[in-house]
């Protein structure tokens, strides 16, 4: 019976052995076929640890999600297409300079600019300034801001448009004599020259009516972003520009005031905007000083009020790119070259600076031309 019970013990513990060789077997199969599937699964955007995820099921097993790849990471995002940007005024000191950097642009940002000019010979300054008249560096548009059917043509297709028209009061020849002779005779009482205004050139005109024009224009176009060069002093209704071809009284011209209004209506008007009011305007070299901000013409009770012709081009062109610019109304002075801290280099350190600044539309109280 001892023999037949030691014999029972070792078939018993060759079958326990034999179980044991089958279920490393089945194990080591099912590993294999594992490793078989998990990659695919893997590259279709599932994956995950199996079992944490039937543990934190409850024991259950769901079926992962099929998930989408994802986009490529915005460093390989190609760069945005250069931005066309239309200028109005294009021909004159000021405008001609931003056409001028807009076509030198090494940066990519910006594709050839389109200006519009009044006659062929100033499109034929702005070509050659732009590069001698190299004809792939700039278009030229021939007309005038009256015409609706020029600004057609200036903005169709553009992303910006930049507004650097103005009304230009002429001085009367006598008055000049006048203001001459009595700068030269001392006894004599001190003149000012006066200044008419030609027809059809009226600050109500061209600083107002057909700004308007350009603004709707621009809308109708789908244009994004518009730069307007204004004024400083349109907070000040007895202003001296304000008197400059109305006869020497507040209440004719006021070109400053007729600026103001047209502001406002680009404030209004929903699109994206930046409104420029530079002190008055120097031939100077740009980049040469500290250039001022400020707001409601806080500027203008300092001794600096004047800003080079080349500094306000730059910052419109910065304008035109600047998050900081959006949506923004802001001063603009200059201190002499070599005082303060040095020469400005970052125009859209400049224009956060700006930003943080408050313009006030609600002023000038009683103006005589009425603001909305």
């Amino acid at each position: 019976r001892r023999e037949d019970a030691l014999r029972a013990s070792r078939r018993s513990s060759r079958a326990g052995f034999i179980l044991l060789l089958l279920l490393l077997a089945a194990m080591l199969s099912f590993d294999a076929f594992a490793a078989r599937v998990r990659p695919h699964a893997c590259d279709d955007g599932g994956g995950g640890d199996d079992d944490d995820a039937t543990e934190k099921s409850g024991g259950h097993h769901h079926p992962m999600p099929h998930l989408r790849p994802l986009p490529p990471s915005s460093s390989s995002a190609p760069p945005p297409p250069p931005m066309k940007v239309a200028v109005t005024g294009a021909g004159g000191r000021t405008g001609s300079i931003v056409m001028k950097l807009l076509a030198s642009d090494a940066s990519g940002a910006f594709a050839p600019p389109r200006g519009l000019v009044r006659s062929t010979k100033s499109g034929d300054k702005v070509r050659n300034l732009c590069d001698g008249g190299d004809a792939n560096l700039c278009d030229v548009v021939e007309g005038d801001i009256s015409s609706a059917d020029a600004l057609r043509t200036l903005c169709d297709g553009v992303d910006a448009l930049v507004m650097l028209t103005s009304a230009v009061p002429k001085p009367k020849i006598g008055s000049m004599i006048a203001a001459l002779v009595s700068k030269i005779l001392p006894w004599a009482e001190n003149k000012r020259p006066d200044f008419y205004f030609p027809e059809g050139g009226s600050p109500r005109e061209v600083d107002y009516e057909w700004q308007v024009a350009q603004i709707d224009a621009a809308k109708r176009a789908g244009v994004k972003k518009v730069v307007l060069v204004s004024s400083m002093g349109g907070t000040q209704i007895d202003n001296f520009l304000n008197t400059m071809g109305g006869g020497g009284d507040v209440g004719d011209a006021n070109i400053l005031l007729w600026k103001r209004k047209a502001e406002m209506a680009l404030v209004a008007s929903g699109l994206d905007y930046s409104i420029v009011h530079p002190g008055g305007l120097l031939n100077k070299e740009g980049g040469k000083r500290e250039l001022l901000v400020g707001v409601n013409d806080e500027l203008l009770a300092g001794d600096r009020r004047s800003v080079p012709r080349a500094d306000v081009a730059r910052c419109v062109v910065a304008c035109l790119t600047s998050p900081s610019a959006k949506n923004l109304s802001f001063d603009l002075a200059s201190r002499e070259e070599g005082e303060g801290g040095g020469a400005t280099t970052d125009v859209d350190a400049l224009l956060e600076a700006a930003s943080g600044m408050t313009y006030d539309y609600s002023l000038p109280k009683n103006s005589p031309v009425p603001l909305p």
